[in-house]
C-alpha cells in the first residue's frame, strides 16, 4: 500500500529540519532563508584573508604567512562544500 502524501510531507519536513534548522525555522517564521547549500558568505571571506596573507608572505618572504595563508585558504574553499562528512563515516548522498 503506498503512503498517503501527508506521511512523505512529514517525511520530508524532518528531514529538513534535521538538515538544516536554521532554514526549516524561518520557512515556518514566513521569512525564509537560502538553504545551507547556498551560503557561502563565510567562505569567501575566509578564503579571501587566506589568499591575502599568502600574497603578503609571498611578496615578504615570511614561511609563517605563506603556512597561515595556506591553511586558510584550505580551510576557505573546504567551507564551500554544501554536503560536510556527517559524524558515523556516512557517505555523501545529496539526493537522499
Amino acid at each position: 500500500m503506498p503512503q498517503s502524501d501527508d506521511k512523505r510531507l512529514v517525511d520530508l519536513a524532518a528531514r529538513i529540519e534535521q538538515d538544516d534548522p536554521h532554514f526549516a525555522r524561518s520557512m515556518s517564521s514566513g521569512r525564509p532563508i537560502r538553504p545551507r547549500e547556498y551560503r557561502h558568505a563565510r567562505a569567501w571571506w575566509v578564503l579571501g584573508v587566506g589568499l591575502v596573507l599568502l600574497t603578503i608572505g609571498l611578496i615578504m618572504p615570511d614561511g609563517l604567512l605563506i603556512a597561515t595563508g595556506l591553511v586558510l585558504s584550505g580551510i576557505g574553499v573546504q567551507l564551500f562544500d554544501p554536503y560536510p562528512p556527517q559524524s558515523g563515516g556516512q557517505e555523501r548522498h545529496p539526493t537522499r
